[in-house]
């Protein structure tokens, strides 16, 4: 089984899946562009800009040089933003021909290409020749990087259509708060972790407008249906939709204020520009482009998703959301029956 890993992206959740693993024994580099935050991991093992509470292990070695990271390494974890996943995995491809590694490739990443439109484990494909990679693997799942670095419970899901690769990382992240379960539906769980950051951005909303428990249950169930439709048609298991990825994950995403989504959701509710609400936090919101993205493919595809183009209507085009809100809910009835 796998002992070196290579992580690419010292983010949050790149630092606690890197630090999980050095603590089931594996020996772990990770790579950081920034020199500042190599010398914070090597020498203080903190990363107080992604996790302000949180010693990591004095085993986890960082650097700044990919080369030196990836060396020897029989797996590679890519934790860095969708945005930057095809710049990551060219570099990273590169380098894994002149080193000549054939290792696992797992990312841990949520959100779709924006001007392709395309998956991860497809950017992933796409970049890194394919002889040299044992298979891609998408790790997902309802997962905050602050509860699972106090080793709250966590169950995910790694999906590859190389389910022996899927196994492999089953194995070696599993320990007793972190539970992980096999997938062989990488369409699905892939598309339920981009699409459902676009619900939480509508969940954020409604509790900075002061909705209750019931708005919430409604677009959480609404926006899972539209989630579900478009997925099928993209070639996703139906079944996916109910599973850690799908529910679990939009559960998650949808309640709590770990989720960064549902942070800049809260604020566009409260009335806040969202240029300004891209600028407050600090991160990236992946759901501001991931519905961009989805009304697309909505669009191309002809799937009715209300509330993903309500969203998007807000977002770029600037429409207020009560109006958005108002327009929702007086559209013609409709059966339930008709979610698929």
């Amino acid at each position: 089984m796998c002992k070196k890993v290579a992580v690419v992206g010292a983010g949050s959740w790149g630092s606690v899946l890197a630090n999980i693993l050095v603590m089931n024994g594996k020996e772990v580099k990770i790579w950081s562009r920034r020199q500042e935050q190599v010398d914070e991991l090597n020498l203080k093992h903190t990363n107080k800009a992604y996790l302000s509470d949180v010693k990591l292990s004095e085993k986890l070695v960082a650097s700044a040089n990919l080369e030196e990271v990836l060396k020897e390494a029989e797996l590679i974890l890519l934790a860095v933003p969708t945005k930057a996943m095809r710049e990551a995995s060219h570099k990273v491809g590169l380098l894994i021909e002149k080193l000549d590694l054939h290792p696992i490739i797992v990312h841990a990443s949520k959100g779709l290409e924006l001007d392709t439109h395309k998956r991860i484990s497809e950017i992933i494909a796409e970049e890194i020749v394919q002889e040299h990679v044992v298979g891609i693997v998408a790790l997902s799942g309802p997962s905050h990087a602050e509860e699972v670095a106090r080793h709250d419970l966590t169950l995910i899901t790694a999906a590859s259509s190389n389910l022996q690769a899927a196994k492999s990382v089953q194995h070696i992240f599993m320990n007793n708060y972190f539970r992980v379960y096999t997938n062989s539906d990488i369409i699905g769980v892939e598309l339920g972790a981009a699409f459902k950051n676009i619900i939480a951005l509508g969940a954020g909303a409604l509790n900075g407008l002061g909705y209750g428990d019931d708005a919430k249950a409604a677009l959480m169930t609404r926006g899972l249906a539209e989630i579900a439709r478009l997925g099928i048609a993209l070639g996703a298991d139906p079944l996916t939709f109910i599973g850690l990825s799908g529910v679990g994950d939009l559960i998650v995403t949808c309640t709590s204020v770990h989720s960064r989504n549902w942070r800049a959701g809260n604020q566009l509710g409260k009335g806040a520009k969202v240029e300004d609400v891209v600028n407050n936090m600090g991160m990236v919101i992946e759901g501001l482009t991931t519905v961009k993205a989805a009304y697309e493919l909505a669009k191309d595809r002809k799937i009715e998703m209300p509330i993903t183009e309500a969203i998007y209507h807000v977002v770029y085009q600037g429409e207020a959301i009560k109006t958005a809100i108002a327009d929702l809910m007086m559209r013609e009835g409709k059966s339930e029956e008709e979610t698929f």
